[in-house]
């Protein structure tokens, strides 16, 4: 038998350790004097000691690792922390291109970063308008009209608004675009208005702030960072509009966010 601190030196868990684990019912020791408070195991208790250690090294929590020792499938819990892992593994090596892209470009004031847009249903319009610029003159009436339709109708919080091209090629006017904006509900529909659900998106964020003539600019950065970083496109950029002709008096001051949908 061995006392407490013998057991902490062949096992290579700390005295605090061992007291936890006792506490937590995993390791728990063969023999207690209560008289004299001693704690003794057995030497067969090592090859258990070190499972433990194990199973904290990679990651599993005190409740994964009672699972396993009440007889809940080891494979299943391992399995499990093997995807928790990939995706940290995804995160981090998302984290170090953006870093890499933002030391290779440090004269560039761009950033890109990756954001999920979560599932939503979106109170949608098809339009042609002349010049980029008239869409915001037209968005406004898109959203009365469907407010007269639906006079219930809430957006969502936070709001979610932007707007796809749907031309296949630069155009300079008869531009076809699509607005969005996200609803609690689907509502009640008109030519121009409709509704639907938009799944779960990956996206590349950037911020654009200036005219939207020269916005070429940043998408030809983001393009960049996608063939740098080996992404894949899987679907239309959206704009959304965030300060504007609306509420700003100098171009210089339009704030827009692209948002590039990705696998």
């Amino acid at each position: 038998m061995l006392r407490i601190g013998e057991f902490s030196k062949l096992s290579h868990l700390t005295i605090k350790a061992l007291r936890f684990y006792e506490k937590e019912g995993i390791l728990i020791p063969d023999e207690v004097d209560f008289q004299t408070g001693y704690r003794f195991y057995k030497t067969s208790q090592l090859t258990k000691a070190a499972m433990i250690k194990s199973y904290r090294q990679l990651g599993l929590t005190i409740e994964e690792i009672k699972e396993i020792y009440n007889g809940i499938d080891k494979k299943k819990i391992l399995i499990s922390k093997i995807k928790m892992l990939e995706k940290q593994k995804e995160d981090i090596e998302t984290r170090l291109s953006i870093i890499n892209h933002i030391l290779e470009n440090d004269g560039i004031s761009y950033q890109v970063t990756v954001k999920e847009i979560p599932e939503t249903i979106v109170c949608y319009s098809e339009v042609k308008v002349k010049k980029y610029v008239d869409m915001m003159k037209i968005i406004p009436s898109l959203k009365k009209e469907c407010l007269e339709l639906n006079p219930q109708i809430k957006c969502t919080k936070p709001p979610y608004e932007f707007c796809e091209y749907l031309d296949k090629e630069h155009k300079e006017t008869d531009i076809r675009i699509r607005h969005h904006e996200s609803v609690v509900s689907m509502g009640k529909e008109s030519m121009r208005i409709k509704f639907k659900k938009i799944s779960t998106t990956k996206v590349l964020s950037l911020f654009y702030k200036g005219s939207y003539d020269e916005i070429g600019e940043a998408y030809s950065f983001l393009m960049k960072y996608v063939e740098e970083n080996n992404y894949h496109i899987n679907g239309l950029a959206r704009e959304c509009y965030i300060d504007g002709i609306w509420n700003k008096k100098s171009v210089d001051e339009w704030l827009t966010e692209i948002q590039l949908p990705i696998i």
